[in-house]
């Protein structure tokens, strides 16, 4: 077992739970994209046992961090919303130097994966202009409910693995975020496993498109990849803060957010 993996796991499920930030943006950010896709789709192969060793202890970490910091990173972006954001940002821009050195851009990239690079930061950056569902709990559950729960799961769970793209705000979009944010604070199991369900058929399917690309279409895929997290950028960009308290704040958080990039960098990138 690479229990090493239970720390990535816990940044990538406290990630899943920010509308704004993407798990799979975390992942590449501690270089296990491309591992964490191959394991996935690995794991109905000969080679299973090796694929669920990496993976088991990478989704104990992702479920310690939903139940445990669930409510702590919705503290942090009920409160302090601009602060927490600089963080992220910080850690992606500090990130992105590694990306490239990963993708080999200057020696692979051809104005074709500029393109798709572009195209991705694009989608992402657009991303913001969705208009969010209202932010009220589900009360009454139906069939036709349970249903919007499992799909909404399906498609969050897909983008939680696609880097720059959030499950979450996903969630928003759709009206179910606070419902299953609710249902995991106060463990109501029919929403979690309906959801939990959604999320699993959605990240199979998915991680097989992802699998096909980057095996046949390495450098673009990647391309796209580090597009898509630039694009997070801007789609979780909060503005300028005009109060100085919240300027320094934000200025503080975003050098945390660097020295954390560059920490990552030094120990997840070693050549």
């Amino acid at each position: 077992m690479e229990w090493k993996n239970i720390y990535r796991g816990i940044l990538m499920g406290a990630s899943d739970t920010i509308p704004g930030v993407s798990g799979g943006t975390i992942a590449v950010l501690l270089g296990i994209y491309d591992r964490l896709i191959a394991a996935i789709n690995g794991i109905f192969s000969r080679e299973w046992k090796k694929h669920l060793s990496f993976l088991i202890p990478l989704g104990i970490g992702v479920v310690i961090a939903i139940f445990s910091l669930a409510k702590l990173i919705k503290f942090l972006f009920d409160n302090y919303p601009i602060p927490t954001n600089f963080f992220f940002l910080g850690l992606i821009l500090g990130i992105l130097p590694h990306l490239f050195q990963q993708a080999d851009a200057r020696r692979k990239f051809k104005w074709k994966h500029i393109v798709l690079l572009i195209i991705g930061t694009g989608i992402v950056a657009s991303i913001g202009f969705l208009q969010e569902a209202e932010e009220a709990v589900i009360q009454d559950f139906t069939l036709k409910t349970y249903l919007l729960l499992f799909f909404s799961g399906f498609i969050a769970s897909a983008a939680m693995i696609l880097p720059g793209i959030s499950g979450a705000f996903l969630l928003l979009v759709m009206g179910a975020y606070y419902t299953v944010i609710a249902a995991i604070s106060d463990l109501q199991l029919d929403i979690i496993i309906v959801v939990g369900f959604g999320i699993l058929f959605g990240i199979l399917s998915m991680s097989k498109i992802i699998n096909f690309f980057l095996t046949n279409y390495h450098t673009g895929t990647f391309a796209m990849i580090i597009g898509l997290v630039i694009g997070s950028v801007f789609a979780i960009f909060p503005g300028w803060p005009t109060e100085m308290t919240i300027v320094g704040f934000s200025v503080a958080t975003f050098a945390i957010g660097l020295f954390v990039a560059y920490v990552l960098g030094k120990v997840e990138y070693k050549e």
